[in-house]
């Protein structure tokens, strides 16, 4: 175990104290030298990173990829559409921005959830052992990427960014689930208000010093000179690199104030949407806050994260794709305003940067929530729950691109070809992260998980 101390006057206790990071009990030094056994002994991954942004609440398949411009007006896209680059196809009013990048995505609009319940079962559910997707993959990958600890599974909410947010919705289902999976291989969550800046890392400050990222970066840096300095002499080639984590991969990745202005000021949505535009009769207008100011920052944490190691990525701004023209939310117009607006602009600045940097064949996004929307409006603008169908966009991972699998029905209420299932996504998550060919021969895994990662079949149409 290393544990770094706070010597401030306000507080005798540990600074920073890394020994489990909520890994069931191992040691760092005991994890890393079982990631270092496992990369010897050929674990069949390819080198690939799934960012899962989650629409939290139930995003619209008119408003968003499926308009049906032709229906009465009581069932198509309330706010219009846009031609894509995509000839014939054209998405909501909205996704003027991603309208233009039409020929990197591949949007279906054929899927199906199964139900219209609030919870988040495309990514944790019956489908996934009710484990994080993410979980599934690091029981094969492994927890950290053994070189640098970067974890590979790892889960950002708006307080990563931003630690003025409110907490992540829970009372709908848990993205830091690891189900019968092994808590070593649940998502890792920076920000998180039970650990402070570094989520599943043990750190004890001052309360006026709790949140201060800079005091931390000082405390850190500090350490890093006192090693250079020879502190490190003595220490083992493990508990080395456990200390390479802290002082590496992980302080580096996380912070932001790393990447070039121009880069933040392109992906920030803060712009986007005036918080005080926002009318507060809705229960839920601080949620629409924290995705408009955070989630651009959300994708940019995304990549910098996919590009040092990190296999799977959930991304999620709290819940706000929930349309119902009520007293807590907004209906689907001006619901797409708060929500579609900065998921336009973000989405598009993660797809123009992945390209420009070479990763879009190396990094798989996946788009979608837990749900679709009714296929008429309300009287009163709002759109209620819908399981029969939803939207689902994916990009990049070297799939097939620029085309729409699937079709829904005149009314956009369910599939009018064969469905593609949550089961279906998971198997193209699984297939483009892993050589499943190789996973079946895998004598060691749990027979749960293999079972789900070997017989998922992926969606048509994508390879």
């Amino acid at each position: 175990m290393i544990t770094f101390s706070d010597s401030s006057p306000h507080s005798r206790r540990s600074f920073l104290q890394v020994g489990g990071l909520g890994l069931g009990g191992l040691t760092l030094s005991q994890l890393l030298g079982w990631k270092a056994a496992a990369a010897q002994a050929g674990i069949p991954l390819k080198d690939k990173s799934v960012v899962f942004l989650f629409m939290h609440g139930g995003p619209p398949q008119q408003e968003t990829f499926d308009p049906k411009m032709e229906a009465p007006a009581e069932i198509r896209s309330s706010t219009g559409e846009v031609k894509t680059t995509i000839p014939g196809v054209t998405f909501g009013g909205t996704f003027q921005k991603l309208a233009k990048r039409a020929h990197q995505l591949a949007v279906v609009r054929s899927y199906t959830t199964g139900n219209g319940n609030h919870d988040i079962k495309p990514i944790v559910g019956k489908d996934s052992l009710n484990a994080n997707l993410g979980a599934l993959y690091a029981r094969i990958a492994g927890a950290n990427v053994p070189a640098t600890g970067m974890p590979r599974n790892v889960a950002l909410f708006p307080r990563s960014v931003d630690a003025a947010s409110q907490e992540r919705v829970k009372q709908f289902g848990n993205f830091l689930a690891h189900g019968t999976v092994g808590s070593a291989c649940a998502p890792f969550a920076p920000g998180s208000a039970k650990n402070g800046l570094q989520g599943d890392m043990t750190m004890w400050m001052s309360r006026q010093r709790l949140e201060d990222r800079m005091y931390l970066l000082e405390r850190i840096d500090g350490l890093k000179r006192a090693l250079d300095d020879g502190a490190a002499e003595g220490l083992g080639e493990l508990q080395q690199q456990a200390v390479n984590m802290i002082m590496g991969g992980i302080s580096e990745a996380f912070d932001l104030s790393r990447e070039d202005p121009r880069t933040l000021a392109r992906y920030d949505t803060a712009p986007l949407i005036n918080p005080n535009s926002i009318s507060k009769s809705w229960n839920n207008h601080k949620n629409y806050r924290d995705h408009g100011q955070t989630l651009g920052k959300l994708m940019l944490m995304a990549r910098r994260l996919c590009e040092r190691g990190a296999g799977f990525v959930t991304v999620t701004t709290n819940f706000v794709w929930d349309f119902h023209s009520d007293q807590n939310n907004a209906g689907a117009a001006e619901g797409m305003d708060y929500c579609g607006i900065p998921f336009d602009h973000a989405v598009s600045a993660f797809l123009d940067d992945v390209h420009e940097r070479g990763l879009s064949d190396r990094i798989l996004l996946v788009c979608c929530g837990e749900m679709g929307r009714t296929p008429k409006l309300q009287k009163n603008g709002g759109r209620n729950h819908w399981g029969r169908l939803a939207p689902l966009m994916l990009a990049g991972g070297g799939l097939r691109m620029g085309q729409v699998i699937g079709e829904s029905s005149p009314d956009a209420g369910e599939p009018a070809s064969d469905p593609v299932t949550n089961e279906n996504l998971i198997g193209t998550i699984m297939h483009t992260l892993l050589d499943v060919g190789e996973v079946r021969l895998m004598e060691n895994l749990p027979r749960d998980v293999h079972r789900v990662v070997t017989s998922a079949r992926p969606i048509k149409g994508l390879a």
